[in-house]
């Protein structure tokens, strides 16, 4: 889980550098299309581990 976790933020942050570089040349809807990317891989790496839902034994 964590190596995945890590897989998802080493892209986001690829991503977010790839946006740098297209902002100073002045592409600004590609600079914005990665960072939504980013975003993207960001949010997923919040979402890896177990849920709440898993964790929650039914009464029986």
């Amino acid at each position: 889980m964590i190596d995945k976790r890590q897989g998802y933020l080493d892209a986001a942050q690829r991503l977010f550098a790839q946006a740098r570089v297209a902002a100073e040349k002045g592409d600004v809807p590609e600079s914005g299309s990665l960072i939504l990317r980013a975003l993207d891989q960001e949010r997923r790496a919040g979402g890896v581990g177990p849920q709440v839902m898993q964790l929650i034994k039914p009464r029986q």
